[in-house]
């Protein structure tokens, strides 16, 4: 397990014990890794350990089978989109998806490039004009680096466009990688799609 500190995008955050939780951050050279936190849920990590946060992680083990332990330092916080139903359903999917679908600590650049630069989209915009093709284009991609589909873009542009694309990902994404994660996992989309439609009723 590699001992520097790794820019990692926060993708889940599972409480584990009285104080601590395995959290699973994306990373661009290693893939995504879990660690425990010890003080996951005091006040000074709480607001860290955020889905969509971006983190300094120091990731440290005995041996390669064991649950390396995970110090973080906040490098950058999404915080306070947590008041936009929104933006909060569109980092909730993604990092949710990703968390629950990468194998860990097998590096995928590209899907690390794109879940940053989509985050930082809805950030900037969290109205959803400016990154809902980027959500179905990230679906996409994660499938075809899971060897499901191809990376090629769909026509269109558009809110109206985007919820086509990923109308078209879900059976894909059930069937081939979220199996029987499908139920807790689906619900964070469905809570998605279904502000993305009411934004463009």
């Amino acid at each position: 397990m590699q001992q520097g500190a790794e820019r990692a995008l926060v993708c889940a955050v599972r409480p584990h014990g009285e104080v601590g939780a395995i959290v699973r951050c994306l990373t661009q050279e290693y893939g995504l890794l879990a660690g425990y936190v010890q003080g996951a849920r005091s006040r000074t990590l709480r607001p860290v350990l955020i889905p969509g946060n971006i983190v300094s992680g120091e990731w440290r083990a005995r041996t390669s089978g064991q649950l390396a332990s995970l110090s973080v330092e906040l490098q950058h916080s999404r915080a306070h989109l947590l008041g936009e139903p929104l933006a909060t359903a569109a980092i909730e999917w993604a990092c949710a998806l990703t968390a629950s679908t990468l194998p860990e600590a097998y590096a995928y650049p590209q899907l690390f490039l794109a879940l940053d630069g989509l985050l930082s989209a809805v950030e900037l915009a969290p109205a959803a004009r400016g990154w809902a093709v980027a959500m179905a284009r990230y679906e996409t991609l994660l499938l075809a680096e899971l060897g499901y589909g191809t990376r090629d873009a769909f026509e269109g542009e558009g809110t109206s466009a985007a919820l086509k694309a990923m109308a078209g990902n879900r059976e894909a994404l059930i069937r081939h990688v979220l199996g029987e994660k499908r139920a807790d996992v689906l619900a964070a989309r469905e809570r998605l799609v279904d502000r993305l439609k009411r934004a463009v009723a």
